[in-house]
């Protein structure tokens, strides 16, 4: 289990104006990936397909579903989790000075189990989703997330305590008789605006299995 921290990062509003959840993931239960329904003045409101898992995440259903590649910029990071975060504004002000559009909600890759990992070596990326085949400049690098089956939840609360959800997931990865392989992903789906509570702040917690797999 890697637990992550990621702050109130968002000076970067500009992403959740565009922000099109539904390319981003197809479930194979026929389960749709959380959709824009409606718009207010403290920005997009989302409708995950499973039930949404509240603090301190005693009761969070996971699901599993087919993941499609996504594109994506990101800032390579070597070091505590809890610095992750902070990043992803210098991502999107890189992709803004580039002519890069960002094509969703901004997400954490985490590579590292804490646990057996020091800190000081620990490895994340700060990530923006874009569409299509990208050069970008330094800082920024480029890669496509490759398509794989994940385990999925959606929780609410502040973001750094997302990780406490963590648990539930891998032991729906059990039921599965699945084991962990590759990244956990988090997706920061709502931004932190003035007047929007920690309940609101909703993340979907990605975590690849496979049978038998070896990472």
């Amino acid at each position: 289990m890697r637990p992550s921290c990621t702050p109130f990062f968002f000076s970067l509003l500009l992403l959740f104006g565009v922000v099109s959840c539904t390319l981003l993931d197809s479930g194979s239960q026929g389960a749709l990936s959380p959709t824009v329904a409606a718009e207010n003045q403290a920005g997009p409101v989302y409708m995950p397909d499973l039930p949404v898992g509240l603090p301190p995440y005693g009761n969070v259903e996971a699901s599993w579903k087919q993941r499609l590649d996504q594109p994506y910029v990101y800032i390579e990071h070597v070091g505590s989790y809890t610095e992750t975060g902070a990043l992803i504004p210098v991502v999107h002000r890189e992709l803004v000075a580039q002519g890069l559009v960002p094509d969703g909600a901004p997400f954490g890759l985490y590579y590292d189990d804490p646990a057996k990992v020091a800190t000081h070596q620990l490895r994340s990326r700060a990530c923006v989703p874009i569409q299509g085949v990208r050069s970008p400049s330094s800082p920024l690098a480029y890669e496509v997330l490759p398509s794989t089956t994940v385990a999925y939840a959606y929780v609410a609360g502040a973001y750094p305590g997302v990780p406490r959800a963590y648990p539930r997931i891998y032991q729906f990865l059990q039921t599965m008789n699945w084991v962990e392989n590759g990244p956990i992903r988090e997706i920061y789906l709502v931004a932190p605006l003035p007047g929007v509570s920690e309940d609101e702040l909703i993340t979907e917690i990605q975590i690849p299995g496979a049978p038998g797999a070896v990472r």
